[in-house]
């Protein structure tokens, strides 16, 4: 018992993106693009799901799950919302930019940078290896409950790319192997003998 497949999208762009303000958990919306952004992948998608079984499971926060409803409303299947998709938290971070955070963590911000994934984001934040693991969890329980098919989830940037990581089972691989999701793009995950393979990656 297990999907065939995982597609993993990044929401839409959101004010706080286009501002390049930290989000975190932090409940944003999606902006006028962003739900462009979102109708566009969600028709891109129909296209590969339609007639075939799909589950959808997003992140609780607005811009995910508001993503995570165009495709849903094409497909007229439901979404389910799961909290361990959230993007990881920033603690004090979120809210702020790059210069405004450099100004008062400028040892953690360049170790945020190069790739640290055991920095911990804006003091009481999280690190990326903790959200990385607590999404994995949740897309890995999510697709073992289905029996073939495709698992769509919609979550954010930080918390895809480490629980990619984690799928794969390459957890210690420096973070800039991959590039970041860019808004409303997405991954694919096709099951295979040996585990889960990268076969698509920001794609849009």
């Amino acid at each position: 018992m297990t999907a065939d497949r995982v597609i993993l999208i990044r929401h839409g762009r959101t004010t706080w993106n286009a501002t390049a303000r930290f989000q975190g958990q932090t409940d944003i919306p999606l902006d006028d693009v962003g739900v462009g952004q979102a109708q566009r992948t969600a028709e891109a998608l129909y296209q590969q799901l339609v007639g075939t079984e799909v589950k959808i499971l997003s992140s609780d926060l607005a811009r995910a799950a508001q993503t995570a409803r165009a495709l849903a409303t094409r497909l007229h299947v439901e979404v389910g919302l799961e909290p361990r998709l959230r993007e990881v938290s920033a603690g004090a971070w979120e809210g702020l930019t790059r210069d405004e955070i450099t100004k008062v963590w400028p040892d953690d911000y360049a170790a945020w940078r190069r790739g640290d994934a055991d920095v911990r984001l804006g003091n009481d934040g999280e690190t990326r290896s903790e959200a990385a693991e607590r999404c994995a969890a949740a897309i890995v329980e999510a697709e073992k409950a289905m029996t073939g098919g495709t698992l769509v989830c919609v979550s954010h940037g930080g918390a895809l790319r480490g629980a990619i990581f984690s799928l794969l089972g390459t957890p210690d691989w420096p973070w800039y192997a991959l590039e970041g999701l860019h808004n409303a793009h997405w991954a694919e995950l096709q099951n295979s003998e040996r585990g889960w393979r990268l076969s698509r990656y920001n794609v849009s």
